[in-house]
């Protein structure tokens, strides 16, 4: 499968982040080993079934989902156009859990938290991160 095209940046300053399919794929892998296990346990059938609806449902959004770094905000995109924007100067912190296997990424506004599944380019999420918002407080310490 091969992902969708990434849309064009708007600006020479915008960033698009590169989509990566291991965190969904790593569901699906997980879902279909649980699935291997049921003759040991039947009860385990209900358990794959909910990781792999999770799986396809992080597969899909990988394939559709952009995030952009715009100037003044983040933006999420699916394919050309923009759903929602989250202003640098509302963020208080941000972190990218599990440095060495980055699979959440977590970062808070004024009025709101947020949590996301590592579905892109986790080194350049840091990069522009730690570019547009390089509070020392913020950064990853974990």
């Amino acid at each position: 499968m091969t992902p969708a095209p990434t849309p064009p940046p708007a600006s020479a300053d915008e960033v698009v982040l590169t989509p990566r399919f291991w965190v969904p794929l790593g569901v699906l892998v997980l879902a279909a080993a649980v699935l291997a296990l049921r003759p040991f346990w039947g009860g385990l059938v209900w358990p794959a079934l909910v990781m792999g609806v999770l799986g396809l449902f992080l597969l899909l959004q990988t394939a559709l989902l952009r995030l952009r770094f715009a100037p003044e905000a983040l933006l999420v995109a699916r394919r050309e156009t923009v759903i929602r924007s989250f202003p640098y100067k509302a963020w208080i912190s941000w972190r990218v859990w599990w440095p060495a296997l980055p699979v959440l990424f977590y970062f808070r506004e004024e009025k709101s938290i947020h949590l996301l599944p590592m579905l892109f380019d986790a080194t350049a999420l840091r990069e522009e991160l730690e570019r547009r918002l390089p509070s020392p407080a913020s950064a990853d310490a974990a």
